[in-house]
């Protein structure tokens, strides 16, 4: 009735409606795509049917030739830059953030980012946990905050890689172990996620934050974590609290996807809701 409706009003005034029942891909912005978590990502977007757009330093496709790899728009940009950020988070639909770094230049252990950051990178003379993982995360949710928006039009999902260690003042002795046994560069590294975490909860009138909290991430690939993911795993069958099972990259890459096409999911997510999401993502 209400096709007719609309048809009848365009004729009398001449308008010229067009009616499609193709819908256009909803569009999904990975900021790091190009690292080791946010290429998964990017790859089980496109597979998912998003239009895929990545930000990153290096901007390149990582796995040139694959097919669903070529089909990302690859950006290189600073995400530290405000002004690089709002135009892309504000034709998304969604938004992934996926960029950090483990040791920053802080720390004194940043030459170590060639072995464990899963995807070869280095960090730059600038790069502080704070404008890294703090001041890019700021950008997209103050760009998010800002789009132009209908009323009634649905929160924009907001997925943010966090850290299993940030949720530690929630859990029995966590707050002991940060404050007695962790080294500063880890403190700081956890201030920055917090920090992020805060600004998302604060901002959940326009945006729906979705805050993924894995372990130590790991795939088949990545030899420096391989020996020691029993060690985390067995603490965590045994229910030490301050420890959560490993993630496989693939499962929370999974559990992303899947969280960000679901309006019911928000929140925290531990290893339990990352297996739930990951599972759920894959029957559909």
């Amino acid at each position: 009735m209400m096709m007719l409706l609309l048809v009848a009003v365009g004729s009398a005034f001449r308008l010229p409606i067009r009616c499609s029942m193709d819908a256009s891909p909803k569009k999904l912005l990975v900021l790091g795509g190009t690292g080791y978590v946010g290429r998964e990502v990017v790859r089980r977007g496109v597979r998912r049917g998003y239009d895929v757009t990545s930000l990153s330093r290096r901007g390149e496709n990582p796995q040139a030739g694959d097919p669903v790899m070529d089909a990302v728009t690859w950006i290189a940009g600073d995400a530290t830059d405000a002004n690089t950020v709002k135009p892309l988070v504000g034709e998304a639909d969604a938004v992934v953030h996926a960029v950090g770094l483990l040791f920053d230049v802080e720390s004194g252990l940043d030459k170590l980012n060639l072995i464990v950051s899963g995807s070869g990178s280095t960090p730059s003379a600038d790069s502080t946990y704070d404008r890294i993982t703090r001041l890019t995360a700021f950008n997209a949710i103050d760009a998010a905050k800002a789009k132009l928006r209908f009323p009634f039009s649905p929160r924009t999902p907001f997925a943010f890689v966090s850290a299993a260690e940030a949720g530690w003042p929630d859990v029995q002795f966590g707050d002991i172990v940060e404050q007695r046994l962790a080294p500063e560069w880890l403190k700081k590294y956890l201030a920055a996620k917090r920090k992020v975490e805060a600004k998302l909860a604060d901002a959940s009138d326009t945006i729906r934050p979705v805050i993924f909290r894995p372990s130590l991430i790991w795939s088949w690939t990545k030899l420096d974590v391989l020996p020691i993911i029993p060690v985390f795993n067995a603490a965590s069958a045994a229910g030490v609290p301050f420890v959560d099972r490993t993630v496989r990259v693939s499962t929370l890459a999974d559990a992303i996807i899947a969280a960000i096409a679901d309006d019911a999911i928000e929140g925290v997510q531990r290893f339990p809701e990352m297996d739930q999401l990951a599972a759920a993502g894959k029957s559909t």
